[in-house]
Order: C-alpha cells, then sequence, then structure tokens
C-alpha cells in the first residue's frame, strides 16, 4: 500500500501517542510498535496487520457488534446484549428464553438467529482513495460529486462481490479525506448456541448500565453456518458449520491488575475530529432533545405492553437499545455540564485557522474550505433541528411502504444505476428487515409512540412543517390531540401491511401496482415519491459541498496536528480497530474520594440481588457463590470468581463484543461497556477517566460449568 499523508503523518508522530488512546487501523500499527511493545504485546506488531493471519484472522463484525470465532467449528462469542433480539426474536410467553436463557446440547437443538442476523469475516482492506475521488471527480461540487462518488464506489463494489458470498463496502475516514474498501465473507446462517439468563446477561439492567462496580454477565454464543463446500448460504438444515482460518484460544493464567490487554472489534463512531460548532450544536441542542424523546418513548413503551406480555416481548430488543443510548447521551450531557471542552476545541481551532492563515501557500489551499465548512455544517444543523419531530412521526409501517415502493421504482433500472440500498446485494437484507416486522411491531405501541411526535410535530408552524409530509397523510394547521389521533386510528385501519403475507406480497410487486393500491400507507408512500427524492437531491447537494469543504479542512487539521506532534488516527467508522492499554482501576470515582479497584468479583451479586426484575439473578448462580463453589475458577488473590474489570481502553458503541486479548493474544474476555463519566472521550479523549469494561473469561467458563452446566461447549472451546 502507497503512504498516503495519513500513513506519513502517524509515521512521524506516533511515538507522542498515549499507550490507552487511540482506535487503530490494523495497518497503522508498526508505526506504533514501540509503544506495543512498552505495554507488554509478546506478538509482534506487524502480525496484527495480516488480517486473515491470527489473531484478526478470527475476530468479526455482528454488522453493530463486534465477535470473535472462539472454536475449530464456527463457535462466536459476543455480549449477550448482541445476540438479545435473536433471544427475544425465539422467545414466547409459554417458553421465555430472555427470562430463563438458552443453552442448545447439540447443533440440532441451535436455533436461527433473527432474521437479518449476519457474520462477516473480513478478508481484505484496501486504499481506494483515488479510485474514489480520481482527478474528475475532485472538480465536481454538491450533489454531482455525492452521485459520482457513489457511482465509483458501486463499481468497485460489484466487482468485488463478484466473489460471491462475500460483502464488500467502500468506508470514508478523515472526513471524506480517504477511502477504504473492505472485503468480507458475509455468513448468513448464523444460529444461537447459549444465551445465560437475563438475571446473568443483563443483571443490573438500565440501573447499572454505564455503572462500576458491575456484575454483569454480558457473554453470548452464535455459530456460523455454511453450505457443505464452505461456502456462504442461506439456512439450510443441511448447512454446515464454518470452519474458521483461525480461531481464539482461551488464556489459561487470568489477569491481574498492571497487565497489558488490547480489544479487536469494530468501534461505531467517534467524534473527536469535529468542528466546535458541532460540539455546540450536539451538546446544546441535539443531545437535550433526544434525551427527552427518549424518555417519552420509553414510558409510552412501559404503559402499552405493561398487561400484554408478547408485546413486551417484541418491543425489549427496543426498549434495551433505547435505554442504552438514553444513559449514555445523559451521562456525556452530564460531563459536557461545566467543562471546558468547548472553549478548548474553540481554542484548538482558531489556533489552527492562525496557522493556515500564517503562510501563504497554506492559506491558498485551506483558508477558503475551513470558512466553508463552517457555513455549511451551520446549515445543516439548522435543517436537523427542523425535521427532529417529522422523523420520528413516520408510523412504522409507512416507512416500510416507503422502502417498498422506492425498491419497487429502483427495480425498474439496471442494478448499477439504482440507488445504494436498493441493488441486488441489498435484497436479502431488505427482506429481512420486513419479515423482522412480524416480531417486534405491536400496532398500539407503534400508534402511542407515532401520535406522541406527531403532536409536537403538528403544533410547529406551517413553514417549518414539511408539505409532502403534511399532504399525503392529511396534516392541517390548528389539529389537535383527539384530530390527530383519530387521523391515526384511519391511516393504520386502512392498512393491510401489519399482516406478514401482505408485506412479503410487496417485494415483487410493480409501480403501477402500488399506484392502482387503496392501502393507506402504500397511496401515503406514492404520494410522498416524488417531493421525497426533491428533498434527497437537496440533501445530497449540501453532502456533497461538506464532503469537498471537509475533507480540506482534515487536509488542514493533519498537517496542523503534524507540526505539534500530535499522532493522528482516524475517527472511528464501523470499521475493523486494535486499541491497546492495561488493566487498571481509578484512585477516585463518580463519588468523592471512592476509589474504583479494578475487578469485581461475584461476591458482589447476592447483596444487589433483589430476586425481582433487573436485579433478578438465578437461584442456582446464587447457591453456587452461598457455597463458594467456585472450582478451578477462583482468583487466589481476590478469593473468589473474577467477574468485570477495567481497562484503560479507548472503546465505542460497536465494540460491544469485542475480544479482549492478553499479551499472547489468547482470549481473556469480552468488552461490553464504558463508565458513565468516561463515556464522553467518544468526542473529548480523558486519559484520567477513561476505563472500559469487560467480562472476564473466568466468570464466563465458572458460570457455563457450574450453573448453565455448558459442559460441551466449555469442551469445544478446549478449556475444559
Amino acid at each position: 500500500m502507497k503512504k498516503t499523508l495519513i500513513t506519513l503523518a502517524v509515521l512521524s508522530t506516533a511515538s507522542v501517542a498515549y499507550a490507552d488512546e487511540g482506535m487503530w487501523m490494523p495497518q497503522q500499527l508498526p508505526q506504533v510498535a514501540k509503544e506495543l511493545k512498552a505495554a507488554g504485546l509478546k506478538l509482534d506488531p506487524a502480525s496484527l496487520t495480516k488480517l486473515t493471519e491470527f489473531p484478526m484472522g478470527a475476530i468479526v463484525s455482528l454488522g453493530g457488534c463486534s465477535a470473535s470465532f472462539v472454536s475449530p467449528q464456527g463457535l462466536v462469542a459476543t455480549n449477550h446484549h448482541c445476540v438479545y433480539g435473536s433471544v427475544a426474536y425465539n422467545s414466547k410467553p409459554e417458553r421465555n428464553l430472555l427470562a430463563n436463557g438458552f443453552l442448545a446440547n447439540t447443533l440440532a437443538e441451535e436455533l436461527p438467529a433473527a432474521p437479518g442476523s449476519r457474520i462477516f469475516v473480513t478478508k481484505e482492506v484496501t486504499n481506494v482513495s483515488d479510485k474514489i475521488i480520481s482527478k474528475d471527480v475532485a472538480k465536481l461540487e454538491g450533489k454531482k460529486r455525492v452521485d459520482a462518488i457513489e457511482k465509483n464506489s458501486k463499481a468497485l463494489v460489484a466487482e468485488c462481490e463478484k466473489d460471491a458470498g462475500h460483502r464488500c463496502n467502500v468506508y470514508p475516514y478523515y472526513g471524506g479525506l480517504e477511502f477504504y474498501m473492505i472485503k468480507q465473507m458475509e455468513i448468513r446462517d448464523v444460529r444461537l448456541v447459549h444465551a445465560p439468563a437475563e438475571g446473568v446477561g443483563k443483571f443490573g439492567g438500565d440501573t447499572d448500565n454505564w455503572m462500576w462496580p458491575r456484575h454483569t454477565g454480558d457473554y453470548g454464543f452464535y455459530r456460523a453456518y455454511v453450505s457443505k463446500d464452505g461456502k456462504a448460504a442461506d439456512y439450510s438444515k443441511d448447512n454446515v458449520p464454518y470452519v474458521p482460518k483461525h480461531y481464539l484460544k482461551l488464556a489459561k493464567d487470568g489477569l491481574s491488575e498492571g497487565d497489558f490487554v488490547m480489544v479487536l472489534g469494530y468501534p461505531g463512531r467517534t467524534n473527536r475530529h469535529r468542528l466546535p460548532s458541532e460540539v455546540a450544536y450536539t451538546f446544546d441542542w441535539s443531545y437535550p432533545a433526544f434525551v427527552k424523546a427518549s424518555g417519552e418513548s420509553l414510558a409510552i413503551i412501559a404503559k402499552e405492553t405493561a398487561n400484554d406480555p408478547d408485546a413486551k416481548l417484541k418491543y425489549a430488543s427496543q426498549v434495551a437499545g433505547i435505554n442504552n443510548y438514553y444513559k449514555n447521551r445523559q451521562g456525556m450531557l452530564d460531563s459536557y455540564a461545566g467543562s471546558d471542552f468547548l472553549a478548548r476545541k474553540t481554542k484548538e481551532h482558531e489556533e489552527l485557522k492562525a496557522w493556515v492563515n500564517s503562510n501563504p501557500a497554506r492559506a491558498k489551499e485551506f483558508a477558503s474550505d475551513i470558512a466553508d465548512v463552517e457555513k455549511l455544517i451551520a446549515q445543516r444543523d439548522a435543517q436537523g433541528k427542523r425535521e427532529f419531530f417529522l422523523d420520528r412521526s413516520y408510523p412504522r409501517l409507512l416507512s416500510t411502504a416507503r422502502s417498498l415502493y422506492r425498491l419497487a421504482n429502483e427495480t425498474t433500472k439496471p442494478d448499477a444505476e439504482r440507488k445504494a440500498g436498493f441493488q441486488v446485494r441489498d435484497l436479502p437484507r431488505f427482506k429481512a428487515g420486513v419479515e423482522a416486522v412480524e416480531r417486534n411491531y405491536v400496532e398500539k405501541v407503534d400508534k402511542a409512540l407515532v401520535l406522541n411526535s406527531l403532536s409536537q410535530y403538528a403544533a410547529l408552524p406551517k413553514d417549518q412543517r414539511s408539505a409532502n409530509f403534511d399532504a399525503a397523510i392529511g396534516i392541517k394547521d390548528g389539529m389537535n390531540e383527539a384530530d390527530l389521533k383519530a387521523l391515526l386510528d384511519n391511516l393504520y385501519a386502512s392498512s393491510k401491511l401489519g399482516d406478514k403475507a401482505t408485506r412479503a406480497a410487496w417485494l415483487s410487486a410493480k409501480p403501477e401496482d402500488f399506484k392502482s393500491s387503496n392501502d393507506s400507507f402504500i397511496k401515503a408512500a406514492v404520494a410522498m415519491y416524488e417531493g421525497g427524492l426533491k428533498r434527497e437531491a437537496e440533501d445530497e447537494e449540501l453532502a456533497g459541498k461538506i464532503q469537498q469543504a471537509y475533507a480540506n479542512y482534515m487536509k488542514a487539521k493533519i498537517a496542523f496536528m503534524k507540526s505539534k506532534g500530535q499522532a493522528v488516527y482516524p475517527d472511528a467508522n464501523s470499521t475493523l480497530r486494535v486499541t491497546f492499554g492495561k488493566v487498571a482501576g481509578r484512585d477516585h470515582g463518580t463519588a468523592d474520594g471512592l476509589a474504583w479497584s479494578a475487578f469485581t468479583t461475584v461476591n458482589g451479586i447476592p447483596p444487589k440481588a433483589t430476586g425481582q426484575g433487573e436485579f433478578n439473578a438465578p437461584a442456582a448462580q446464587l447457591a453456587a457463590i452461598k457455597a463458594k463453589d467456585f472450582g478451578k475458577y477462583v482468583d487466589p488473590k481476590l478469593k473468589a470468581v473474577p467477574l468485570a474489570y477495567l481497562a484503560t481502553l479507548d472503546i465505542t458503541g460497536g465494540n460491544s463484543g469485542s475480544a479482549a486479548l492478553n499479551a499472547k493474544g489468547e482470549f481473556i474476555g469480552l468488552a461490553f461497556d464504558g463508565t458513565l463519566d468516561s463515556i464522553i472521550s467518544d468526542w473529548d479523549y480523558n486519559k484520567a477517566n477513561t476505563r472500559s469494561i469487560q467480562v472476564d473469561l473466568r466468570y464466563m467458563l465458572w458460570q457455563m460449568k457450574h450453573v448453565d452446566k455448558a459442559d460441551k461447549l466449555i469442551k469445544e472451546m478446549g478449556a475444559e
């Protein structure tokens, strides 16, 4: 691979990087080899760049969570909350797998995961910057630029995906300054193998989420299946377990405080290179609005499902997701309040502009784009404010209808000319999404959620509402909540999209079928189509201008950081990253004078176990703890089974389920959370506070052996 501006910047400055800061691309690791070795890594850092070799070849993505192969039979370890949707999908009131847990003692007992579940095995990462932003594309602006980038991206992806059974995607780095194509094997037959009871996997629930000390056994297992010839295939009873080229070996020795640890996974998104105006918009408006709306949604779902066990199960996964982000965003707001983050960010940005303008050549290259990006971002953020309630006011089935009608129209075009998301490659995922409605949708709940947002949207002045949306569903000035409820009652009652077979039939319908339909949601989707395309074009015009200016802003920032001797790593973008640090407590906690130890143990469970709700620990587990039935998993120093541990690892959402490895590259647990006062590190890295939380392998094995009797799985992982 050629040495780009980014690679050179890291090469020149890596020696000053904090050992515990940075979500490094695997190909960057040789540049921080000195830090890795000093931190305690026993492997050759260069080996971590080889994506098809050990240990990187064992690391996989679930498309939102991270995971890893831990046996030669395609067994995949990840977090309980990452398999939660599949457990919920297979649960019924009469067989509540969420509450009681699930264990397949044979391959035949394993259950299909939720529709659309995937295991992605990374095969190649290629720098395609020059092919995405060619000389011709570099001259374009606005929507023409977006269209050209998409065209080039789709062409590269189409060529890559000629290798059947693989999924290829092009990702932007450094604000669109560089682009990499990632090729992954897409395993489509995913099965649920084991998940402990909710009183283990979600012990502490939302009360303990983002908190320390932690006693949550956040682990679960999938298995990857392929056809008999080893190819990716849809679910079939004839499929066989996938045989990975590499899988992680379980550590025989436990961790101690101060030990080296690294996490390999797919962090979702960080925002450390954002503009001061983006910080202000996010923390002064966007996050507070999100927290308020999330609280309202949680209350509505709780009310509407209170006496309906099936509805409660259907919305369990959504509630868990809302709660997670609700507490995350509120935690960030609490950390931001009274901090000097915006002031520091503003000062750094002013220093960057002063540095640019102090040199005529730099000013010519960067100054106008820095000014432009500030204006364009302000325009985008103002638009976001206007559309906040609109975006939350779409009935679930109207959104489904709009996607189905868009699919019907895009299908009339050659595949290469279709909008991304509606190509042939997207159909399996698209169909799975339509199918999944069956197990995560209840009309009365959806209607109540929509009514809440729609009431706030309809109260806005007419010039702040969408004329396209209003006309399609019948919103008029002065409508009160009763009017809106009547409108929604009629909309829902006049549609049959709630029926699984009806939805499936629309997947193969023609545009003219939609136009002649009397289904209320289909009619609304057709009515909104042309206006939606116009709005999409306006959004892409703005996006193209932002991409062009932002990329050059990032080029200036990288050069500026390099001039100050600061390391440069890209913000997380759901691609494979490595972070490393050490097991470490904190000499301060959230309470004044309260230090945090590096480990919790199973002895912390009984004092919390109320026997109800979030703290409903299984009786068998409590009995084993009371009897000190710890077996070989006891830590001699702690005199109990270690449950979770803190580490100075730089992780974020998407890292859930990431394998934690020791200095020899052995599996030592799973990352599953951060601490509440450190999650603002997504925006503003805090060296003193940042701690990740991992479930300890010793606890996983103890629970599996002494409580859940998962001996066959333990043997399969080579840990008898």
